[in-house]
């Protein structure tokens, strides 16, 4: 059974799913929630400001003047007022998406697919106003993005540097369907998700946040917000109702936002340790044609004889059973392991080869820019 991924406007690929080594028993939609074509800017020519100074601010601090604090007693409705102007839609030549306010000098976080292919941006705000917008940098890997908005002032939120607990309260913010200042509600559903299939078309959907509010095209780039008001997901893709699924949604954990966006701030590029292999399924029929009797694990599809991977001894058609003590059960757990190392990291794996089991350790480097 296959599934099909959407990336904002990319052709859809197939690929197998595999979710705990089982093959999935429906074909699941995953779709980027980048939005439809993007309507036309206001001719009014007031609605432009100044530009803003490009020096970074802490993405952790308290709101500035401009946003109040957020007020749980509130409720609901005073948390969305409270952070709505903290949350942007961003308008390109192919479609919209949403931002998030990273500084008062401008800087908006988004995703990469919502900016791909582009270089200027509108950025419109909850006032009404839509300024220009330069795109800053990118990083693809984790599909992040930072974009230079012309404006200043604006009210940064609080970003929440630890994961959030399953169970508990969440809203969505941004422009589903280029509907501008959309609010939805629910909770955390679950930590840690990688979507089965995903590794052979994106590095970026692994280690995400799950949620049950509504998330839909338009929504990439926005907000996860707690019932404090902090920032704690950026909006990143969901499976369709047409492919089964009620209300599953995924975002970006923000202490992994708020990382790269202070390396693309320091450089204009963010560190991703590389092993340096293609990961795949380990299916029945590849591991009948290995000739092993395994049953987990992920199988090496291809090495880059000078990576990390290709300088350790590891080759195409060994199967890699764990990595460092953790079991590899999909290509995806593999890619979720390596985020949380750095280049300059030693990790051992269990590596099936044959009828034998080999302990090989590889130095990880820096991701090669191209």
């Amino acid at each position: 059974m296959s599934t099909s991924i959407s990336r904002g406007s990319r052709r859809p690929a197939r690929v197998r799913a595999a979710a705990g080594g089982a093959v999935l028993a429906v074909s699941l939609g995953l779709t980027g929630c980048t939005g439809l074509p993007a309507p036309p800017a206001p001719s009014d020519p007031s609605a432009a400001t100044t530009a803003g100074t490009n020096s970074p601010s802490n993405a952790t601090a308290s709101p500035t003047a401009n946003a109040p604090a957020p007020d749980a007693a509130g409720g609901i409705p005073q948390l969305v007022e409270n952070l709505a102007p903290s949350v942007v839609t961003i308008f390109t030549e192919g479609g919209l998406g949403s931002g998030v306010v990273y500084s008062e000098d401008g800087l908006i976080l988004t995703n990469e697919h919502v900016v791909r292919g582009n270089t200027a941006v509108e950025v419109g705000f909850a006032d009404g106003q839509r300024v220009e917008g330069t795109v800053r940098a990118t990083d693809p890997v984790t599909d992040l993005a930072l974009v230079q908005a012309n404006r200043t002032g604006l009210p940064k939120p609080t970003y929440q540097n630890s994961l959030p607990r399953v169970g508990e309260g969440a809203l969505v913010l941004g422009s589903p369907l280029g509907f501008e200042n959309t609010a939805t509600a629910g909770i955390i559903s679950g930590l840690h998700r990688s979507i089965p299939g995903s590794a052979s078309n994106s590095l970026s959907l692994v280690d995400l946040i799950q949620t049950d509010a509504p998330i839909s095209p338009g929504n990439s780039g926005g907000a996860v917000i707690n019932m404090r008001g902090e920032i704690i997901g950026i909006s990143e893709a969901y499976i369709p109702p047409s492919a089964g699924a009620v209300s599953l949604g995924f975002a970006i954990p923000a202490a992994t936002a708020v990382q790269v966006a202070e390396e693309l701030l320091a450089d204009g590029t963010a560190e991703h340790a590389y092993l340096g292999l293609t990961p795949g399924e380990l299916t029945p029929q590849i591991a009948d044609q290995l000739g092993i009797d395994a049953t987990t694990g992920v199988v090496v599809l291809s090495v880059d004889g000078d990576g990390p991977a290709g300088r350790a001894g590891i080759r195409p058609g060994d199967v890699l059973e764990s990595m460092e003590g953790a079991e590899l059960n999909a290509p995806e757990k593999l890619l979720a392991e390596l985020r949380n190392r750095n280049p300059g990291d030693t990790v051992g794996f269990k590596v099936r080869r044959d009828d034998q089991t080999l302990d090989i350790k590889a130095d990880l480097i820096d991701r090669p820019t191209e």
